[in-house]
Parts: C-alpha cells; structure tokens; sequence
C-alpha cells in the first residue's frame, strides 16, 4: 500500500488525504526495528528497514512539498 502512495504523491502531486503524523510514526517505528536489527546483528530485522526508511520518507517528503 506504500507504493501507490508514493506514487500518487509524486507522479500525481496530490496530498490530500495523506497524514504526515502518521507516516512519521511509520518512520519512527522503522528506525526503531532498524536500531535493534543493527544492536542484535539481525541482517532479517535491519536490511528490510532501510526500504521501509526510504518510503516512508518519500511519503513524508511528498506529502510537504505537494501538500
């Protein structure tokens, strides 16, 4: 569901709808499993979370500037 989301923010230029409270807390959370992925030298905890950093970012930068 990220994806589309993506894509509706930045090929779209639409925001409407688009909470950046919580996409931040989807941020938020995926620092925090990508924290304790590199504390317990995880590679399946810490290695998934750099995607998930990346969109939730895009979301978030997307829904500032096209918001």
């Amino acid at each position: 569901m990220t994806a589309p989301q993506i894509w509706t923010l930045w090929v779209g230029h639409q925001a409407a709808g688009v909470s950046i409270l919580t996409w931040s807390a989807y941020l938020v959370s995926a620092l925090l499993w990508f924290w304790h992925g590199l504390r317990s030298r995880d590679k399946n905890i810490y290695l998934p979370c750099i995607g998930w950093i990346a969109a939730d970012g895009a979301v978030i930068a997307g829904a500032i500037v096209y918001g």
